[in-house]
């Protein structure tokens, strides 16, 4: 099969990115072809011209249209998945797609189709907000929540256009939703549940035999972006109730440079870890935490811990609980709950056997669920969904966005 893969990549390497790449990988590893259709936003480091740029082309970049256009003749391809196209690419491509007649999948990685920041969390805040639902983008600008009002307006404009032209609705064919609550949110916001599908992202870690560390673990590890919205300061003060369990952070702290003096003796900020050290890291810990405040998309430290064989304390919240079976691969905590999640630690850390035989069930539900061959499996038949749906309705009148 011909994919084109459509992606604006973030200024900094993120899972995203991650998951991308291991996309391409597995299609190609199976002897589909992949081209792309990629943008970086490393120019918004031009604090003036390069998000003055940005403002517009996230509303309508035609550029963009005209590249997909050129790039869709020239491959030719049997199906066009979309994973980011903001701020350089703009929906502004997808009605092309339409034209040409080739289908279109969408991955959500975010909330970006029904919030403006994607997050559901204003920026300095970090705490759930959901008065944008409803086609009432207008709040992302009356509570500023990018923290500069030309990127709120901006924000809130791009995401006003494509819901009132249908860009998305219109011209994609199939949604993969990473989450079943993911999909029943978009439902919520009027999209159409025969177009809703749920496919998780696959493990990019390799599943060979794991052996785990004596003593079933050093301490208690974190993995992701040190930053407000995954709940960092409830992590500390639950750091902080447990003086005698080490904790270690893994990812950049550039977001919260100041936390690394707010610790407590027992927690260890490590920076980014390259893959290597990132496989000892999982290795030689005892059990991962995760202490989001927003609902998140699908959090890969999870699955890479759970590949690694070790169990799990997250926050009951958006659709983590489908990712951990609470009491089976580890245990949920009250977002937010300093003290649920400091006695959730506490319990699993003095148990060191219960940790391993959640670890292990977690790294079966991993193997089964979220392996690579999983994945594709799973992708492969949502294309040909994607292409039999396209070819039914080509003959049907066109509910193509108006836009031109």
């Amino acid at each position: 099969m011909k994919v084109l893969i459509v992606h604006n990549e973030y200024a900094r390497f993120s899972g995203e990115e991650t998951v991308v790449v291991a996309q391409q990988e597995i299609l190609e590893h199976h002897g589909d072809t992949v081209s792309f259709f990629r943008k970086g936003s490393d120019r918004l480091n031009d604090k003036v011209l390069g998000r003055a740029a940005a403002f517009f082309s996230g509303i309508y970049n035609p550029r963009s249209r005209r590249k997909i256009r050129a790039m869709l003749k020239r491959h030719r391809p049997d199906i066009v998945h979309v994973h980011n196209v903001f701020p350089w690419i703009s929906p502004a491509i997808l009605p092309e797609c339409g034209r040409a007649g080739v289908p279109v999948v969408m991955t959500v990685h975010n909330y970006r189709l029904v919030c403006p920041n994607g997050l559901h969390m204003p920026k300095g805040r970090y705490e759930i907000c959901e008065k944008c639902c409803g086609g009432k983008e207008y709040w992302c600008v009356l509570q500023n929540c990018e923290q500069s009002y030309a990127k709120s307006l901006g924000y809130a404009l791009r995401n006003y256009v494509a819901r009132r032209l249908g860009l998305f609705r219109k011209n994609v064919t199939l949604f993969a939703c990473l989450t079943d609550f993911q999909r029943q949110r978009l439902m919520a916001e009027g999209y159409p549940a025969d177009r809703l599908r749920v496919l998780p992202n696959m493990c990019p870690v390799r599943m060979e035999v794991q052996e785990d560390s004596p003593g079933g673990g050093d301490y208690v590890a974190y993995v992701g972006r040190i930053s407000p919205e995954k709940g960092i300061e409830v992590l500390l003060s639950a750091a902080k109730r447990l003086q005698d369990v080490p904790f270690r952070l893994a990812g950049s702290y550039d977001a919260m440079p100041e936390v690394v003096d707010k610790g407590s003796s027992n927690v260890s900020f490590l920076g980014n870890l390259d893959t290597k050290r990132l496989a000892e890291f999982y290795r030689q810990s005892r059990l991962l935490v995760l202490s989001s405040r927003w609902f998140e998309g699908f959090p890969m430290a999870i699955v890479e811990a759970m590949a690694h064989g070790k169990a799990v304390v997250a926050p009951r919240i958006g659709g983590i609980p489908e990712i951990v079976d609470d009491g089976e691969t580890g245990l949920l905590f009250a977002p937010g709950d300093t003290e649920d999640l400091a006695a959730k630690v506490r319990y699993l850390w003095g148990n060191p056997d219960l940790c391993r035989q959640m670890g292990q069930a977690g790294r079966e539900k991993a193997l089964r669920e979220y392996s690579a061959e999983s994945y594709y499996e799973r992708l492969i038949a949502l294309y040909e969904e994607a292409v039999a749906r396209n070819s039914r309705c080509a003959g049907r009148p066109s509910e193509q966005s108006p836009i031109g």
